[in-house]
């Protein structure tokens, strides 16, 4: 296993695709509600990216490691599915939580983020699943620095998910990121800590824990289309996803905005 530390120059790279990362969910927010489809919200997106940030979709024709590329700009991940959702022309409808998960190129620098919407007024549980999951992320983010290892960002999701009675799923992770969309280290939120790598100051990657309100086993989506996963029993999942830099001192947040959601007050 191979980490890219990244130097100053390559971080001031990442800080402007992290920025225009977040500014895309930003812009997209006040969009997303009830009757709005999740095609029209990617079209938004990819014309941001492309016309006003003068950037790239990183998921737009993304083959992963399967065998049809990704057809959207965007990911848009509704209620139990948890992850990699194509947009389609079906509206959106009043209690749906949705995940919105964006990636911008920026002078070859990938910044990656993702973020929660309700759609309207949701249910109690959807909004607790979907604070708890946030709060798991972060929970992630707080133990990032120098000397840590990647097993203590997974046990201190995994311990606060799972205390809260959610389940963390397995089959997918965060993930090194930098000039390649993905890569080294694989960042599992699940696992005992001071186990696998050691944390450097230059590594960049993502954390971004896909939390299930019933149990963590996941599945191929109904519609067969290569991408989209749901959880197997068929409850909700929620998935909040930032960019972190381990620094000299811990970590700073490279896919933070103005709009974006409070730090929790545990930070």
């Amino acid at each position: 296993m191979t980490i890219i530390i990244k130097n100053a120059q390559d971080i001031e790279g990442m800080r402007i695709a992290g920025r225009l990362t977040a500014e895309v969910l930003d812009y997209l927010t006040p969009f997303i509600q009830p009757g709005v489809t999740t095609n029209q919200i990617d079209k938004l997106a990819h014309d941001y990216i492309v016309d006003v940030q003068k950037a790239i979709p990183a998921p737009l024709n993304y083959m992963g490691g399967g065998n049809r590329p990704y057809p959207k700009s965007i990911c848009t991940s509704i209620n139990q599915q948890v992850c990699h959702g194509i947009p389609n022309d079906k509206p959106l409808k009043k209690g749906d939580i949705v995940n919105v998960d964006v990636t911008v190129i920026k002078e070859g620098w990938h910044g990656d983020s993702s973020r929660m919407f309700a759609v309207g007024e949701t249910s109690v549980a959807a909004r607790r699943l979907c604070n708890i999951t946030y709060e798991a992320m972060w929970k992630g983010i707080q133990v990032v620095k120098p000397g840590a290892h990647l097993g203590d960002i997974g046990y201190a999701i995994q311990q606060f998910a799972e205390g809260h009675g959610f389940s963390v799923v397995r089959e997918y992770c965060g993930h090194g990121i930098g000039h390649g969309f993905h890569e080294e280290p694989q960042v599992l939120h699940y696992g005992q800590r001071g186990t696998l790598a050691r944390l450097e100051a230059g590594m960049i990657f993502t954390i971004e824990p896909m939390i299930n309100a019933g149990k963590k086993e996941v599945k191929d989506g109904p519609e067969k289309d290569g991408w989209s996963i749901v959880t197997k029993d068929r409850s909700l999942s929620a998935q909040w996803e930032h960019t972190v830099l381990v620094t000299p001192t811990g970590y700073e947040v490279l896919t933070l905005s103005a709009q974006s959601p409070a730090i929790p007050a545990f930070i």
